[in-house]
């Protein structure tokens, strides 16, 4: 709101050196400062009030994820709406100047998900500002089928051809032997994501990349503060992703970000981002380039206006400000996070050791240091029982459980559709398949995971516990004599 000026002499009575309409203004200011002070400390002051029911186990479910927070993300909301900023602004650039400091990367931007980063990170790779290197209809990107659907979707929304491989029991990453094997005259780009926060061999997968001139997007929305020999994953890939829904290391509810290591590709990933425009001006600005009327691109008329000149079929998958000052909290606390999630995964790892007779527990790929996302489990194939009646166990016990994603992507109904689609319009497999898929089967039909998140309290980590020997125990007393003693 702003206050009328009254009629009458501009140059009229004074106080001190401003005019009394001006005077007027410093003093609406001041009471607004004061104001936002007041409601801040109200916001805190209600954050801090913990009403949440105590944990009874058996009766209170443990959730495999959940929002981890405090009065710092909710006074920075409430800071962030007082603006009524509803597009991106000053806590959107301090989110993204944090997150590339973080991966030493040379630009970063917020998407609206992990799954529009990972479409972001693709779609730049198609860029004609990437010359030669292009990624063209037809191209080939080697990925895994075990993880989550939009990994793999903006390979094929782009015409691009997908090359799976079978990925490694127990770290569930792609298996890197089989990964050299798939490299052929049209492979351009790899695509893989760190599975549960565990990262993949980073050693082997950028050495094949730098010998055969591969692009390399990390997947790196499950295992945000991860390490690879010391270094961060999301750092070693040209385009890496995260996401911040709230299951993840960090949230702001909807949310994720593109991580570019060069700043050409930071460009590219923007326009895509922003409708595909050539203009790289920030919002509410104009003429950055002192040449807005200056430029001849196209077939337009020279002079047409650089803000509204397009040189991508982008999207529009920008957040807002809210969003980001969420996040701008959580960035600071994402490393706790971190080590509250790597103590949760240790002690589940010890607490379950007596149960391998019957689970294959996870392990982390050597040279890792994970920030889990998840604690991973196979029901052995010798086992008398199986990975769903498990499952319903865990279930029956208030243990949220998850599978790996989606399985084997190449068995879902989306993938079996395209494929079918695609036959039937003559224009032959979308994708191809190196070797077989065994581990990846084995994952689908044994495997099931359950949490790790930093809100996990000791009590809720003890009652997973007791409710996997419980259940075990239960399944084995039920199980045929015969399935037994084998």
């Amino acid at each position: 709101m702003t206050a009328s000026t009254p009629p009458g002499d501009s140059d009229g009575p004074r106080l001190g050196a401003l005019p009394l309409a001006d005077a007027g203004g410093v003093a609406a200011r001041t009471r607004k400062v004061a104001l936002r002070r007041e409601i801040l400390g109200l916001v805190r002051r209600y954050a801090e009030i913990d009403d949440s029911p105590a944990f009874v186990p058996g009766v209170s479910p443990v959730r495999y994820a959940g929002r981890v927070y405090d009065h710092e993300e909710l006074t920075r909301l409430v800071d962030a709406a007082l603006d009524f900023e509803l597009t991106a602004g000053r806590y959107a650039d301090e989110l993204e100047r944090g997150l590339a400091a973080r991966f030493s990367a040379r630009d970063a931007l917020l998407v609206g998900s992990g799954s529009s980063a990972n479409l972001i990170a693709i779609a730049s790779l198609t860029s004609p500002a990437l010359g030669e290197r292009r990624l063209r209809p037809g191209d080939e990107v080697l990925t895994v089928a075990a993880g989550f659907p939009t990994t793999v979707t903006p390979i094929l929304q782009h015409g691009l051809v997908p090359v799976f491989v079978d990925i490694d029991v127990p770290t569930y990453n792609v298996d890197v032997t089989r990964l050299r094997e798939a490299v052929g005259p049209r492979t351009r780009a790899v695509m893989l994501a760190h599975t549960l926060g565990n990262p993949f061999d980073l050693d082997a997968v950028t050495a094949l990349c730098r010998e055969h001139g591969l692009w390399l997007v990390e997947d790196n929305c499950d295992a945000n503060g991860s390490l690879w020999r010391g270094q961060r994953t999301g750092s070693f890939g040209d385009l890496s992703t995260l996401s911040f829904y709230p299951p993840h290391h960090m949230t702001t509810g909807e949310g994720g970000a593109v991580i570019c290591k060069r700043s050409k590709l930071g460009k590219v990933a923007r326009s895509f981002r922003d409708w595909g425009r050539d203009c790289w001006c920030p919002a509410g600005q104009d003429d950055t380039c002192g040449k807005r009327f200056g430029w001849e691109l196209g077939a337009l008329p020279c002079g047409y206006d650089h803000k509204y000149t397009y040189s991508h079929l982008g999207y529009n998958l920008k957040v807002t400000d809210l969003q980001a000052a969420i996040g701008v909290a959580q960035l600071a606390k994402v490393d706790g996070f971190g080590a509250a999630r790597r103590a949760n995964w240790a002690a589940l790892r010890a607490d379950l050791a007596p149960l391998e007779e019957w689970l294959i527990l996870p392990e982390p790929t050597p040279g890792a240091d994970p920030s889990w996302f998840g604690f991973m489990v196979l029901v052995r194939e010798g086992a008398p029982f199986g990975r769903d009646a498990l499952v319903r166990a865990l279930e029956a016990r208030k243990i949220q459980t998850r599978m790996l994603f989606g399985g084997n992507l190449l068995r879902q109904p989306a993938f079996v559709d395209y494929a079918e689609v695609r036959r039937a319009a003559g224009q032959g497999q979308p994708w191809r398949v190196v070797g077989e898929l065994t581990q990846t089967d084995r994952v689908m039909q044994r495997g099931l995971w359950v949490g790790v998140y930093p809100g996990l309290q000791r009590v809720m980590r003890d009652a997973m516990v007791t409710a996997f020997h419980e259940a075990i125990a239960e399944l084995l007393a039920t199980a045929p004599a015969h399935r037994r003693a084998s």
